[in-house]
């Protein structure tokens, strides 16, 4: 071994110091201690000098792995000297990391690639951490990027450099928060439960069981890791792992392993010892992301192995406790049976059956207590299974309460102290249940009237039974009378009982150790009379049973009885956790909660033993003072809040009122606004009007700026359509009209020569003179509504037609004729002339007229409509600025008002004295001015 130090120490070629490494190696197994001592100094330096070398590295770190590791050892010494190589490897470990660049050393060198140089790196880092874990820890945390290099290994593609590294960071997280955190934000929770799924969950082999064992490394006592599991949301990946199959038969030992492995994990996150807060929102998670209902699911299955049945049932009731609902669900829970039973009465059958294994027993009544814990709402459906009115008649079905009042009274004494703690923990904190439980009546045999259930208990009490049971059924009683006045008064009105004589024989008899536990009970049961008595008994009046306890039992022995109890080796086990671990059912004594109530009564009872009447007396009528005084302080407590409460919606209102009437003033000043727009408008209507009247003939356009619309323009076109064609037909008819006139001048010229033909013609002439009288009548009639004109032209007509009737006869010849029919002619064509242009200036004249009429009609309508807007809205804002001025006026007492209070209040308000003397000073400054002026 010397010379081989000598060859790796002074060999010039890398090959030799190569093969000197590699001949340590050999040796370091068998020759441990002698290679350790000569060539550790030699190997550090090689790990120093020649790191380009990876196969003379891996030779080194391989030699100073098998001289600080213990494994191979432990293997091969015997179990008496396994001390001393304990002491070597730690020998070793200390020399290696006195000083701290060796193991710096070794990290650098865990970035290396090659696999002969990471894996015995590993290796070696590992049994270091083993050694001397926390000054390797230490050196680590406080190396840059130390503990980041190590999370790499669990990102290695090479399965047993990976394994090594999860293993590595075992020993790394132990008992070390705060390496346990820069594991947790390195990501590690996201890579393990890969590599766990990638395993196949819980039929995953020992790398899976290493995954989890770090993962409860990360966890357990470890607020900060827990939250930020969590948070990011890893509760929900733990689901699948506890699938199961209806075929439950066969499992490896691996996977019973791994699955109790994980419901510690789960029971980790949801512990009674965490924070409250933290535990209720990952139960709260549990139950959403339906991990809760899979863990009911195994509870349920068959065929799962009783330990790690066990183990469920201690994972839900923690998943369970405390949280009311995942305490609904649970209690709404069936067992697939036929009928469907409630799962808490499946269980419960298991803890009253004695043939069941004693850890499963205690997990169902752990369970049953999480159930009830600050569960008020289960509490009362516990006790109402025991309720005369509530009973089965039928018999087929088996309650919750009858299971346990079967369990109270049966022989073994396992399921007695089981069912006495339970029926407790549904009373607890619950005085409204322990009234109820008053009612409960028991047939005990056939003939005999019933029993009630407190009567039943202090009668197998004065029986003797065994420790086990009394002890039950003392910590039953004295959670059922404790801060219950009502169940002390039945307690002690007891008709069948001389009270106390039982209880006090066994507190004044000296039965021996083992009777001393009980006897300490019975001074609390004793202790709990006193102390929660009303008084309604005249012989069990405060008074009297102390004297009882004077005369009979001694103060000094009583209170010695009762300090008995927290001094119990069992009492200070029970008291650590909620949760019942007994290593034996003889163990099995106390219960954690009703430790907590030994604890709060211990010190009031003694108390309350060395008063007399009258320090009972005074101390009731200072319990009266005191509770006046709660009275009073709790009516100016709510005083006070309603004070605060006014004030702040008092505050909350001069707010509102502050924001309303800003809005006010933005309204007023937009109406102000809106008001001089639309005097505005008024004017330019009026301007436009006067425009519009003068030059409404050659401006005929302006008809929509006066106001008249698009349906009055199309009536009045329409209108003017009609005229137009009725004066096409006047013109037509005349036109005809002519033709007959000319008719009438051919025939009277072809008719010049003969008498007869005269005279035919002159009557032809008197019969078209007759027609064209007629139309011309026509013609009146249809235009004597439009013009005077027409009635003149009727007489003018008329006069003619008289004068050629009186000037017929007297003409003799023929062209007398001719010149009367020409100057009819005429006179016809002229008055035809006129008739027609006087019909055309009187109809245009009159649509001009309705023209202008209609457009003023409608322009003075606009713009009333308009100046009555106006006025209303005028009204409308000053009606607006009065009631402002009135709010302000309210706003400003109530502010004042509030000032005065809050100075009554003595809370300090600033005084408007400043204000006052700056507006002061103000209207001095104006009044000087003015003068100047």
């Amino acid at each position: 071994i010397q010379k081989l130090c000598d060859r790796v120490a002074s060999s010039t070629l890398l090959d030799d110091r190569r093969d000197a490494v590699r001949a340590l190696k050999s040796l370091s197994k068998k020759y441990r201690l002698e290679v350790g001592i000569q060539a550790m100094e030699h190997l550090i330096h090689v790990l120093q000098t020649d790191r380009s070398d990876s196969e003379i590295i891996g030779y080194a770190l391989d030699t100073l792995y098998n001289v600080i590791s213990n494994d191979l050892e432990e293997e091969e010494q015997e179990e008496n000297s396994a001390k001393q190589v304990d002491d070597l490897g730690s020998q070793f470990t200390e020399i290696f990391i006195k000083q701290q660049e060796n193991v710096t050393l070794l990290l650098t060198l865990l970035e290396e690639f090659d696999f002969h140089v990471r894996w015995p790196g590993v290796k070696l880092l590992t049994s270091l951490l083993k050694q001397q874990g926390p000054q390797v820890q230490q050196i680590i945390l406080v190396s840059p990027m130390g503990v980041s290099r190590l999370m790499d290994l669990l990102a290695d593609s090479r399965e047993v450099i990976r394994n090594d590294g999860v293993l590595l960071l075992q020993q790394l997280t132990k008992s070390n928060a705060a390496i346990q955190k820069i594991v947790a934000f390195e990501n590690a929770f996201e890579r393990l439960l890969d590599i766990i799924t990638e395993e196949g969950n819980s039929d995953g082999g020992i790398v899976v069981e290493d995954c989890l064992l770090l993962l409860q490394n990360l966890l357990k006592n470890n607020n900060s890791n827990q939250n930020f599991f969590k948070e990011g949301s890893y509760i929900q990946r733990m689901k699948p792992w506890f699938e199961v199959g209806d075929d439950n038969c066969g499992w490896s030992a691996q996977k019973v392993t791994n699955l109790h492995l994980m419901l510690q994990l789960v029971r980790v996150l949801v512990s009674p010892t965490n924070p409250p807060g933290a535990t209720s929102s990952c139960q709260k998670a549990m139950f959403h992301c339906g991990l809760l209902q899979q863990l009911c699911t195994i509870l349920m299955a068959t065929g799962v192995p009783a330990d790690i049945l066990t183990e469920t049932i201690n994972t839900v009731s923690e998943v369970i406790r405390g949280c009311q609902t995942n305490q609904d669900y649970f209690a709404s829970v069936n067992a697939p049976s036929n009928p469907p039973r409630p799962a808490i009465v499946v269980l419960l059958m298991s803890m009253v059956n004695e043939r069941q294994p004693f850890v499963l027993r205690c997990a169902v009544l752990y369970c049953f207590q999480c159930f009830l814990y600050k569960n008020q709402k289960g509490q009362g459906e516990i006790v109402s299974t025991l309720l005369p009115s509530t009973i089965d008649a039928t018999g087929n079905s088996v309650s919750a309460g009858q299971l346990l009042c079967g369990g109270l009274f049966s022989t073994d004494s396992l399921s007695n102290w089981c069912a006495a703690v339970a029926l407790a923990h549904a009373l607890q904190e619950n005085a409204t249940l322990k009234e109820q439980l008053l009612r409960v009546q028991l047939a005990t045999s056939i003939g005999n009237p019933p029993v009630s259930l407190l009567q039943q208990c202090t009668n197998i009490l004065s029986q003797g039974s065994k420790v086990q049971t009394r002890v039950g059924l003392l910590m039953l009683l004295c959670t059922w009378l404790s801060n219950c006045s009502i169940a002390v008064t039945h307690f002690l009105h007891n008709p069948a009982n001389v009270p106390f004589v039982s209880l006090t024989w066994q507190i004044a008899e000296n039965l021996g150790e083992e009777e001393q536990l009980v006897q300490g009970l019975c001074a609390l049961l004793l202790g709990i009379s006193i102390y929660y008595n009303d008084n309604s008994l005249e012989n069990y009046r405060k008074e009297k049973l102390k004297q009882l306890i004077e005369k009979r039992i001694g103060r000094e022995n009583f209170i010695e009885k009762l300090g008995f109890i927290s001094k119990h080796e069992l009492y200070s086990r029970a008291a650590q956790k909620p949760q019942p671990s007994f290593s034996s059912p003889d163990h099995m004594m106390f219960d954690h909660e009703f430790t907590k109530l030994v604890k709060e009564l211990e010190g009031v009872i003694s108390k309350a033993i060395y008063k007399s009447s009258e320090e009972d007396k005074k101390e009731e009528e200072v319990k009266k003072t005191l509770e006046q005084h709660d009275n009073i302080v709790t009516h100016y407590k709510k005083v006070i809040r309603e004070q605060d409460q006014e004030l702040e919606e008092l505050k909350q209102r001069i707010n509102t009122l502050t924001s309303q009437n800003e809005q006010l003033q933005a309204t007023v000043t937009q109406q102000v606004s809106q008001i001089q727009q639309h005097k505005d408008q008024y004017n330019l209507l009026k301007v436009q009007l006067g425009k519009d009247t003068q030059h409404h003939n050659s401006h005929g356009d302006t008809l929509q700026m006066n106001g008249i619309q698009t349906e009055e323009v199309s009536k009045l076109k329409e209108e003017l359509e009609e005229w137009k064609n009725k004066h096409e037909l006047l013109q037509g008819q005349l036109k005809e009209k002519d033709s007959v006139i000319e008719k009438l001048n051919s025939s009277q010229l072809e008719m010049g020569t003969t008498e007869q033909s005269s005279q035919t013609s002159k009557f032809g002439g008197l019969e078209h003179n007759n027609e064209l009288q007629k139309e011309l009548e026509m013609l009146r009639s249809q235009i004597q509504l439009q013009s005077a004109e027409i009635s003149k032209l009727q007489m003018e007509n008329q006069k003619l037609q008289v004068m050629n009737t009186t000037a017929d006869p007297m003409l003799g010849d023929s062209g007398a004729t001719a010149a009367t029919s020409s100057e009819l002619e005429g006179r016809l064509e002229q008055e035809i002339k006129e008739l027609k242009s006087e019909v055309k200036a009187l109809s245009e004249e009159k649509e001009s007229l309705k023209q202008h009429l209609d457009s003023s009609s409608s322009t003075v309508a606009i713009l009333q409509d308009e100046k009555s807007k106006l006025q209303r809205e005028v009204a409308e804002s000053k009606k607006e600025q009065d009631d402002l001025l009135v709010l302000l006026a309210d706003q400003d007492q109530k502010i004042s008002a509030l000032k005065i209070k809050l100075k009554d209040l003595g809370v300090p308000v600033e005084d408007e004295d400043d204000t006052e003397s700056g507006d002061q000073g103000d209207e001095d400054e104006d009044g000087d001015e003015e003068e100047q002026d």
